[in-house]
């Protein structure tokens, strides 16, 4: 409340003495100046929470930004969860869609294969009922035509009378005619099929081939044991540069005067034999003499695979082939397919197709060609991608060879489909020359445990009593349990154990694959 100057006066004392107008002006100012003060404490209260209260609205701002983006995080990430579990979801739909449509088509192509083989008995029926028709009319008519003769066979004179009886003689031995016919041609067949077997035996009666003995190392002698330490050199400088220049891995071990060269190229383990035969003769063995010396056995085993590519094709008598395919075909006397020398299977090959091509009537000279030139391919760089036969015929194509040879090479595992004859004789040359007797011999402990991979494979399958490898691992012969083994599921497990031999085991030929369901019910009486 503010007190007028009247007022205030009335209270101070008569006695004061101030006068009346100064202490109203002191009043006066002092109003102003509190009034003042409060206008300015006010103001800055008043700041004071404007900044309060911006503050306030940043942190707001800024904690519902940061709520904002985990919320726009947890929706991306749910966002994200959900559609990876559709696309999972898609692809089982997926899937399940693909096997129901592949299971479909299956039964489409039976019900397909089916139907065909219904229109097929239909049509053979429809035939046959035809043809039975035909004949019974053909036989009433054949009787009204042989009453209505035999009415006026008392005018016909001899001579009508012997064609009549040579028609009827006819027609009644049509249906023997016919199976003197197929009788014929049966025998026709198996003419033709003995005179394969036979075309077949005498060309291997007239090749005689010496059987192959079981290469599994190269080994040098060596006259004492000082002589490893040489080769090895000091701290293994010998022999890091020997293995560096010639590719191979040198073993030396134990084994009292030799050494073992490990390599996968036969070629080099060849000049590795020569330079190292070679370097402990002459006794220097350092790092300059190991090079001069692997260097004169590169230089050597070049000249000798030159001289046996052109042994093969003197042997043989072929001429013109071009020299890149003779070098090429000369490496192959270092190389071994099943411990059989390929260089003398493909002179064989040569020759076998040389004498079934004389035998049948084909040109003996152009089946020979595609006989040893059929494995070329096993001695061209590794660093060519692609099976054997196909490298082979590449490389021939390129040196001029005709488009027979070439593709009875393509062909002769079957790759390509054959487009001549000459194809056929090299892939039968083939498969005599390697599972004649003798030709790819198999060391007794391999042979027992290719054997045993064979049983101890059938016996793995369910429902399987016992194995037998017979035939010298040729035949398998399964015993199933009948209580557990129906026919129909003995019928799969012959697929299924071809199919895991296929898969699981390397073998020669063909492995026969037989299984024996059996039921016995035994009573006694007494």
């Amino acid at each position: 409340m503010i007190l007028r100057v009247a007022d205030f006066a009335a209270i101070l004392p008569p006695e004061s003495g101030l006068p009346y107008g100064l202490l109203g002006a002191s009043i006066v100012l002092g109003l102003a100046i509190g009034v003042l003060l409060g206008w300015l404490v006010t103001r800055q209260s008043r700041r004071l929470a404007s900044c309060q209260a911006t503050q306030v609205v940043e942190v707001a701002k800024r904690e519902a930004l940061v709520a904002a983006q985990e919320a726009k995080q947890k929706a991306e990430a749910e966002i994200q969860a959900r559609r990876a579990e559709a696309n999972r979801e898609f692809d089982r739909r997926e899937i399940e869609s693909e096997i129901k449509l592949r299971e479909i088509r299956a039964h489409e192509e039976s019900l397909v294969l089916l139907d065909r083989q219904l229109e097929q008995k239909q049509d053979r029926l429809g035939r046959e009922s035809a043809a039975v028709k035909q004949a019974r009319d053909a036989m009433r008519q054949l009787s009204r035509s042989l009453r209505k003769r035999l009415e006026g066979v008392a005018s016909m004179d001899a001579e009508e009378i012997r064609k009549q009886l040579r028609e009827e003689v006819q027609l009644e031995c049509q249906d023997e005619l016919r199976a003197l016919r197929r009788e014929v041609l049966e025998r026709s067949e198996q003419d033709v099929e003995n005179q394969a077997k036979r075309i077949l035996i005498s060309s291997m009666q007239r090749l005689a081939s010496r059987p192959n003995n079981d290469i599994t190392a190269t080994i040098v002698q060596l006259p004492n044991e000082d002589m490893k330490g040489r080769i090895i050199g000091r701290e293994g400088r010998n022999i890091k540069v020997f293995e560096a220049a010639t590719g191979v891995t040198l073993l030396i071990d134990e084994s009292p005067q030799m050494v073992l060269i490990s390599s996968f190229d036969p070629v080099r383990r060849e000049i590795a034999r020569v330079a190292l035969e070679a370097l402990v003769k002459d006794g220097r063995i350092h790092p300059a003499s190991i090079e001069e010396f692997v260097k004169r056995a590169q230089e050597d085993v070049g000249q000798q695979s030159q001289q046996a590519g052109e042994e093969a094709i003197q042997r043989l008598g072929i001429n013109g082939l071009n020299p890149e395919v003779v070098r090429l075909l000369g490496k192959l006397k270092y190389r071994f397919s099943y411990t059989q020398n390929v260089l003398d299977h493909s002179v064989e090959v040569g020759f076998l197709c040389s004498l079934i091509a004389s035998e049948v009537g084909l040109d003996p000279n152009l089946a020979k060609r595609a006989g040893l030139l059929h494995d070329i391919g096993k001695a061209v760089d590794a660093e060519y991608e692609g099976s054997h036969a196909h490298i082979g015929a590449e490389f021939v194509k390129r040196h001029g060879e005709t488009p027979v040879v070439v593709n009875a090479i393509a062909a002769h595992h079957e790759e390509v489909p054959p487009e001549t004859v000459y194809a056929g004789l090299v892939i039968l040359a083939d498969t005599v020359s390697s599972v004649r007797p003798g030709a790819r011999a198999e060391s007794m402990t391999n042979y027992l445990q290719r054997l045993d991979r064979l049983e101890k494979l059938a016996l793995s399958i369910d429902g399987v009593q016992q194995a037998f490898a017979i035939q010298a691992g040729r035949e398998i012969r399964v015993v199933v349990a009948p209580q557990y083994v129906t026919d129909e599921r003995a019928r799969e497990l012959a697929k299924t154990l071809r199919n895991r031999i296929e898969d699981e085991l390397q073998y020669p030929s063909t492995i026969k694959i037989t299984v024996i369901r059996e039921s016995r019910f035994i009573e006694t009486a007494t």
